[in-house]
């Protein structure tokens, strides 16, 4: 290239000399004068004083988007710099995408590419021959997607998504180019990439590299790739591309790591969660996000300013060489933490380094400091984490950061209350015993335990019988003496070792510790009956019979976990009470538990025709204006014995009978009859909300029988909102992802109930049509009491607006609960604290009292 090539004078303008020197070096030796060097705008325009028309200008950014765009607006005031073309050179510390870069630049590269590729844009630019240069930007077309660019340049294509690609030239099995998110989740610069051969950068685990590419059929295989922290495990998928007739490969990488992908962040999340809440749990956890997040630093602090103005350090995690630690009256940035600041410097932690030197001895680029505030927003230690590379996505890491702030100041909290003797916002106001929140924690250490050492103990779900007809008819102090008065009996019952909880209500848990024979359970079971028998005799009140329920499950034997000991010992329970309450059931499909069923499964058969199945409806509420925006019709059994029968108890034997096909129907076509007459008379166009069980999921007819209760009941496709289980797994129903989506062809919409108690979360809102999810009732109640639950509410809400599907709480109950969602912005909230589930008269009452105040108001406001 000669200097006639070019017209005009070029513009450099780099605050870094060195880049300033290489991009003087790359355009001089192409026979260029003259070229005007500068640090900044204000440099450039002492040296563009009196000059002609600028032919070029090549500017390096290393800023954001905001900061790019002033500085190419600087130059455009200069009048040498007014027309000419415009460069952009990206620097390692830009946090500006290329897709953000201002209208004015006509061309882009990164700093590692100067010396092979700023020619080459320079002739693309002019319209020239690319053949000058070698190693020019490729043309490509990526196909056959209608939706890609038109554009010759396929880094525009892949940075449309902001997704990790790599185009790969297969047959010299060397990678061409990568896009910027790739070198930002990877860590690696373009230029070290293009100088390694293709299987150093990347490894498939089931098929051969050449099988992968030979097939280039877009399947996500699993593989592992190269990157700063050694390799990251993902999956990928292949695909052909073509430039001026020649073949090439496209790549795409989507990583495995929570710091890269929303999907993966939730799941992390989860078994964050889920995960054991002792000191050797803080270890666990850090550990895990450690290695999920891709962090290379992590620690956990605890301070006590009541006994030491000395943090403690909980757990520390670095991923190098072996450091001498400064101590930690040295790092300001702990030390700010713990008075409470939130630091967040996701690309920018350099800055740092002058005033913390432990920021600037690991040489981390993204750091994020939090504090542990307990329930009273007072500060228990700080969580810091940092990377040695900018975080790859600042709006992944930061809400899941938080999330795993509120789990170790949880974690942080019961410590303390274990090591205090203080268990006040542990025990049930009430009677003293430890409450819910307190006996899963213990529960949950005691399998522990028994895990190491083969112990074997039993759980008993204690209910009372009809406590509900004392409440409502002597009043609740004298429920509240009852309550007191069977803690007594229920601690005497049992051994010092063992546990008694109130674990909701008129719902008492106990742990039996160290079993030998199922007869001493048995005993202890039978000696709370017969205490139980004996009359109460209150303060200044009537002598009260009081019985009890009891339901019983065994350690291992009945099942490995709290969740399912406690499940299978409340279904004991309902045995019990089904069978005459006051006595005791162990969980067990016995002979005699065979025979209630089949007489409950037979009178199921005839509950429809004899009036006993009955439809309740629950309102919805819209979070900010209170006002009804739904409802949920829920299904009611009155047994004439035995009075109501939960659903949680007679839908699994519908279910197993293959009744809940027609249960389902006669549920499906009264709501809608009744929502259809709700909607002719008060026009408020209400959602209805109707379960699907797993067996009507699997029906391939269900499609056309929702569209013919529709039709004729005649409410509209759009009012009705079918509601489908979490547990339901999409692989075990065969037919839900096609049912599915034909409802939602139909006009229907689907939400997806109780989300966040089953495993397929994610299945579900990546595979479902869903509108809308609903968070399961027993993280919403904890509201106030267990930071772990909040932190999974607000991670759900948030993830799910992300993935533009609404949001309902289920179980909201008071005023707290209300107010800590409203906060995070939840759309729609359903509970008792607005209404009980109403049988068809009472919701009807309610609307018409809702339409009665709304016109008294209407009637008041000016004409």
């Amino acid at each position: 290239m000669t200097a006639e090539t070019f017209q005009g004078g070029v513009l450099l303008v780099a605050s870094q000399r060195d880049l300033r020197r290489e991009l003087f070096d790359v355009l001089d030796g192409a026979g260029h004068p003259p070229i005007h060097s500068a640090r900044d705008t204000t440099h450039a325009a002492i040296l563009l004083e009196g000059r002609e028309p600028l032919a070029l200008i090549v500017v390096a950014f290393d800023g954001d988007g905001r900061s790019s765009l002033t500085l190419c607006e600087q130059l455009r005031l200069l009048s040498p710099c007014a027309d000419a073309p415009i460069i952009a050179v990206l620097v390692d510390d830009a946090t500006i995408k290329p897709t953000q870069l201002p209208a004015v630049v006509g061309g882009w590269l990164y700093a590692s590419q100067v010396g092979t590729e700023l020619i080459a844009r320079w002739q693309q630019l002019r319209g020239g021959d690319t053949a000058v240069v070698a190693e020019k930007p490729l043309k490509v077309t990526i196909a056959p997607s209608p939706a890609q660019p038109t554009s010759g340049d396929y880094r525009f294509v892949f940075e449309e998504g902001d997704g990790d690609w790599l185009i790969v030239d297969p047959q010299a099995e060397q990678v061409v180019e990568a896009s910027p998110a790739y070198m930002r989740h990877s860590g690696l610069a373009n230029s070290v990439l293009t100088g390694l051969t293709l299987r150093e950068v990347l490894s498939f685990e089931s098929v051969s590299m050449e099988k992968a590419f030979g097939d280039c059929d877009r399947r996500w295989l699993a593989c592992q790739r190269k990157s700063i922290r050694g390799h990251d495990t993902g999956e990928a998928s292949v695909r052909r591309v073509r430039q001026s007739g020649r073949e090439l490969i496209a790549l795409q990488f989507r990583s495995d790591r929570a710091g890269v992908r929303p999907a993966v962040a939730l799941t992390l999340l989860a078994r964050l969660f889920s995960g054991s809440h002792d000191d050797a749990g803080v270890i666990d956890a850090a550990q895990l996000l450690l290695e999920e997040m891709g962090l290379d630093y992590l620690a956990v602090w605890s301070a006590r300013p009541e006994e030491s103005s000395v943090p403690a350090q909980i757990v520390q995690r670095w991923r190098g060489e072996e450091q001498t630690w400064p101590g930690p009256q040295l790092q300001s940035s702990l030390r700010l933490v713990l008075g409470g600041r939130t630091l967040m410097h996701p690309h920018d932690a350099r800055r740092l380094a002058d005033v913390d030197p432990l920021i600037g001895q690991l040489g981390l680029r993204g750091f994020v400091g939090l504090p542990l505030l307990d329930e009273r927003r007072s500060v228990l230690g700080a969580l810091l984490a940092g990377s040695r590379n900018p975080f790859g996505e600042p709006e992944i890491v930061e809400p899941v950061l938080h999330c795993a702030a509120a789990h170790f100041a949880h974690m942080l909290e019961l410590r303390r209350t274990r090591e205090q003797g203080r268990a006040e916002g542990l025990l049930d106001a009430l009677t003293g015993l430890p409450n819910r929140l307190l006996f899963n924690d213990r529960l949950d250490t005691i399998i522990r335990e028994a895990n190491r050492t083969g112990e074997c103990f039993a759980v008993l779900f204690v209910d009372l019988d009809r406590f509900k007809f004392i409440n409502d008819t002597l009043g609740h102090a004298v429920g509240d003496q009852v309550l007191v008065a069977v803690t007594q009996r229920l601690r005497s019952s049992v051994r010092a070792s063992d546990t008694v909880a109130r674990y909701a209500g008129d719902e008492f848990t106990i742990v039996l510790r160290h079993i030998v024979k199922t007869d001493d359970v048995l005993r202890v079971a039978e000696k709370i009956v017969q205490l139980m028998d004996v009359p109460l005799h209150l303060d200044d009140g009537p002598e009260l019979q009081v019985t009890a329920s009891i339901g019983i499950s065994f350690f291992p034997e009945d099942a490995p976990d709290a969740e399912t000991l406690l499940k299978h010992a409340d279904e004991a329970m309902y045995a019990a009470k089904s069978m005459g309450r006051n006595n005791y059931r162990v969980y067990d499909v016995s002979p005699a538990q065979e025979q209630q069923n089949a007489a409950l499964k037979a009178r199921l058969r005839h509950a429809e025709g004899n009036g006993e199945l009955r439809v309740f409806y629950q309102p919805q509420i819209h979070a900010e204006t209170e006002d009804i925006v739904g409802m949920e019709a829920l299904l009611r059994w009155e047994h004439p014995e035995l009075g109501n029968i939960g659903p949680g108890f007679f839908i699994p034997l519908a279910e197993e009978t293959g009744l809940i096909v027609s249960i389902g129907e006669w549920v499906l076509r009264t709501a809608c009859k009744q929502a259809k007459a709700w909607e002719d008379r008060f026009g408020l166009r209400l959602r209805l909300g109707v379960n699907l069980s797993a067996v009507q999921l699997m029906q391939p007819d269900l499609s056309q029988l929702v569209a013919t209760v529709l039709e004729e009941t005649g409410l509209e496709p759009g009012l009705l909102e079918l509601e489908v289980t979490e547990s339901i797994s999409i692989k075990a129903a065969p037919n839900l992802m096609e049912n599915m989506q034909r409802l939602h062809r139909q006009g229907c919409h689907i939400a997806i109930d109780d989300f966040g108690t089953g495993a397929a979360s994610l299945d579900y809102l990546r595979k479902l049509p869903a509108d809308r999810i609903k968070i399961d009732q027993s993280f919403v109640r904890n509201i106030g009491v267990d930071p772990d639950d909040e932190a999974i509410v607000r991670a759900t809400i948030e993830m799910a607006h992300r993935l533009k599907r609404g949001v309902v709480a289920e179980g909201v109950e008071i005023e707290q609960h209300l107010q800590f969602l409203r906060a995070n912005h939840c759309d729609e909230l359903q509970g008792y604290l607005f209404c009980r589930p109403l049988p068809q008269g009472s919701f009807e009452r309610l609307l018409s009292e809702r339409e009665r105040l709304l016109s008294g108001v209407q009637d008041k406001l000016p004409a």
